[in-house]
């Protein structure tokens, strides 16, 4: 068993960042940052082209961390490929060492660099959460035994902040009864709503992982709150951070002290530095 999994067993508290595979070939930075990381979190996701922007596959970037040791989490997404080829690369994964998924749509593709690409979404979230766990139970999606049945760990993602907050718990119910096995969520600002939403959902006894994502700028704060759903950065924190003499050390403090207030409520933080992960040691040094 992999110590990702068996902390989520035990109900041990975990730490999981992400990688953003490069669009090119060089790897040599993402294997850097992983090294460096890879004593302070337990595992990795890494991102199927992130927004939308074409990179490495994330199949190849997961094998890479495989051999130097260190977990990755497969960001599978419905986007880009269809039900045969989503359960060709969970196999392929599962061939190459790789156990722990994550199950998402995916940024759509006019969002990205290739705006003309067509969406396929050919399995919603569910049934790509369901063909998974029917491959670990050694079938296909229709039924097909397999010689061998991969070993995968399946996860999803759900959204707290939520406009329609009924809607998305009952999609997590659903996603749960599909195979998901833990949960990563979107960014958390406001430790008192994350816990309302805690609340509601405790009864299902899964794995919550809270989504930490250090503010860089106020501009970037409202880009968030007028453009990505379910992000609401409080008037105070933007801020904050707007009258920092030093922003990398307040949003450091900031986030650590949103991982004090809601480390009783969840199994685990989610920390999405996007391009500050050096700063990740520090955040969870001054979280303690």
């Amino acid at each position: 068993m992999s110590l990702f999994k068996e902390k989520l067993t035990e109900g041990d508290f975990v730490v999981t960042s992400e990688l953003t595979p490069p669009k090119g070939i060089d790897i040599r930075k993402m294997l850097t940052t992983a090294e460096q990381l890879k004593e302070c979190v337990d595992a990795f996701n890494i991102t199927d082209s992130h927004n939308a922007r074409m990179s490495l596959s994330p199949l190849a970037a997961a094998h890479a961390l495989i051999r130097a040791e260190v977990e990755p989490i497969l960001q599978m997404t419905t986007r880009d490929r269809n039900r045969i080829a989503l359960q060709s690369d969970m196999l392929g994964a599962a061939s190459l060492g790789v156990q722990h998924l994550v199950c998402m749509g995916g940024d759509p593709p006019h969002l990205g660099d290739h705006p003309d690409a067509k969406p396929v979404f050919d399995f919603s979230t569910e049934a790509l959460i369901s063909a998974a766990a029917g491959l670990a139970m050694g079938k296909d999606s229709t039924g097909n035994e397999l010689n061998e049945a991969p070993e995968l760990n399946v996860g999803a993602v759900v959204n707290p902040g939520a406009d329609d907050l009924d809607t998305e718990i009952t999609r997590l119910e659903k996603k749960i009864e599909s195979g998901a096995r833990y949960f990563q969520t979107q960014a958390i600002f406001d430790p008192a709503a994350f816990e309302a939403f805690m609340n509601r959902v405790m009864s299902f006894q899964v794995p919550i992982i809270a989504g930490i994502l250090p503010v860089k700028s106020a501009k970037m704060a409202d880009h968030m709150n007028k453009n990505v759903p379910g992000i609401d950065v409080p008037e105070t924190i933007v801020q904050t951070i707007e009258a920092a003499e030093d922003v990398k050390s307040v949003s450091a403090d900031i986030s650590a002290e949103i991982i004090r207030e809601i480390r009783p409520m969840c199994q685990g933080v989610h920390i999405m530095a996007i391009g500050w992960e050096a700063l990740i040691p520090t955040i969870l040094e001054k979280a303690k």
